[in-house]
């Protein structure tokens, strides 16, 4: 490998979610979601904004694979509407939702383009909900046969999957915080929320490998780095390792060792395993997948539970969404993340930054969207050196779209969407990122400074 390419079957691509580009949220039979009633529930989202329309991808699915071929994309992830399929969560199937998925699909087959499918990205259909959701005696079985209908569906098709996207956040921001869908407030919820979800994986994996398809499936966490403020002082280094604890050990050590942290056991009142739910998790995952995008130093704290304090500092360059910029971190998460879970395969299936730039003359000279993707990328690089099996790469996102709370108002896109005409502008940094993917290299984007 050479100082700037990558591995010879480096995979590169882009991510999308459902909810956050689909629209036709009330055509074809699609049930509601909890992210329909959040985003119709005043205050819930900035500007009052819903993805009733997002990039209306519904419609426009083609263009857009047309235009992932154009940019070289290698492969694209996208979620599935667990709604779209089953608008009750369960039992009939809508037939209108298999076959958009099924075009969708073949679409992307056509164009060379392989298609890694995330089975639940937060939009869990609002029937199930309303009958207590996740913390249900049979919601993993509930989610198993979701999952089944899409391995059945799609799986002739369909090698990458993805059981959960970031857990965490529906578990947390979702039902302590209430920050996400269905934007409740109680901890002990979350924890059950939590339990429901690996449950649900560990049903998915299961039904998978009983199909016998030929393909991987994983799960995708959203890492987060956070180095102690003093890395001199025992009780940071502690902090830092509770933290990584909650947020990355929460889901992954269930998976990986078949049970919660220590930390966590001692400190909340987390649900137990049986012996058999143990078992049913911690089934082997082909991949891990890793979503990254924010550090935070931490400090040692004795106020609450939670005894890691977050520390911002401000002369470090911050995206929109307020989040540090620190690239060499993505090279220590990745590392770290091999050596403590020891994944088989890694794949980056998010990673990107929110920075809003005018369209001008038909381009989008979004410059510092480029620095962070050379930086972040040179980063990845550097970890597959130091020995991170990491296989592949998937920037976020292909479109500007629905970003949940903050609604239209922070762009992630490689692509520009005019959200009044629907219109699509490849940014500067998809020529970038297409050239790239040409090389397996960065040195284009090396040669661009």
């Amino acid at each position: 490998m050479g100082e700037l390419d990558f591995p010879r079957d480096f995979l590169w691509g882009a991510a999308t979610a459902s909810y956050q580009i689909e629209g036709a949220v009330n055509e074809d039979g699609r049930g509601r979601s909890v992210w329909d009633t959040f985003s119709h529930t005043p205050g819930q989202v900035q500007n009052g904004d819903t993805g009733d329309m997002a990039c209306d991808h519904y419609h426009l699915y083609k263009d857009d694979v047309a235009l992932m071929s154009e940019l070289g994309l290698q492969a694209y992830r996208f979620s599935i509407s667990w709604p779209r399929l089953m608008p009750s969560g369960t039992g009939e199937v809508n037939q209108k939702g298999v076959d958009f998925y099924n075009r969708l699909i073949d679409a992307l087959l056509e164009n060379g383009i392989r298609p890694a499918a995330t089975l639940f990205h937060w939009d869990y259909p609002q029937a199930l909900q309303d009958q207590a959701g996740w913390t249900t005696p049979d919601a993993g079985k509930v989610f198993g046969d979701y999952a089944e209908l899409c391995f059945r569906s799609f799986g002739d098709r369909v090698k990458f999957w993805i059981t959960h996207n970031e857990p965490w956040c529906y578990a947390f921001l979702g039902h302590e915080v209430g920050a996400h869908a269905p934007g409740l407030n109680d901890q002990e919820l979350a924890l059950k929320v939590g339990h429901g979800l690996l449950l649900g994986h560990g049903e998915a994996v299961s039904r998978y490998r009983a199909l016998n398809q030929g393909g991987k499936i994983g799960i995708t966490t959203n890492h987060q780095h956070f180095a102690p403020l003093n890395p001199d002082s025992e009780f940071d280094q502690l902090a830092s390792s509770q933290q990584n604890d909650w947020m990355n050990g929460w889901f992954l050590d269930p998976i990986y060792f078949g049970d919660y942290p220590e930390y966590l056991k001692k400190t909340y009142p987390m649900p137990v395993f049986t012996d058999e739910q143990k078992m049913l998790v911690s089934q082997k995952t082909d991949f891990m997948g890793l979503n990254f995008y924010a550090v935070s130093k931490v400090r040692y704290s004795d106020q609450g539970h939670n005894q890691a304090e977050q520390i911002d500092v401000p002369e470090i360059e911050h995206t929109e969404m307020g989040w540090m910029v620190v690239p060499d971190t993505l090279r220590e998460t990745l590392v770290y993340s091999q050596n403590r879970w020891n994944p088989d395969e890694i794949y980056v299936t998010e990673n990107g930054c929110a920075y809003d730039y005018p369209v001008e003359n038909d381009k989008v000279h979004d410059v510092k969207r480029q620095d962070f993707l050379k930086s972040y990328l040179a980063s990845a690089h550097q970890a597959i050196e130091e020995g991170a099996k990491l296989k592949g790469y998937f920037v976020w996102s292909f479109l500007d779209n629905f970003e949940w709370a903050f609604g239209y108002s922070k762009r992630f896109g490689i692509v520009h969407v005019d959200y009044g005409t629907q219109r699509r502008i490849p940014k500067d940094s998809a020529l970038m990122y297409r050239e790239i993917i040409r090389a397996n290299s960065l040195a284009p984007a090396v040669a661009s400074v």
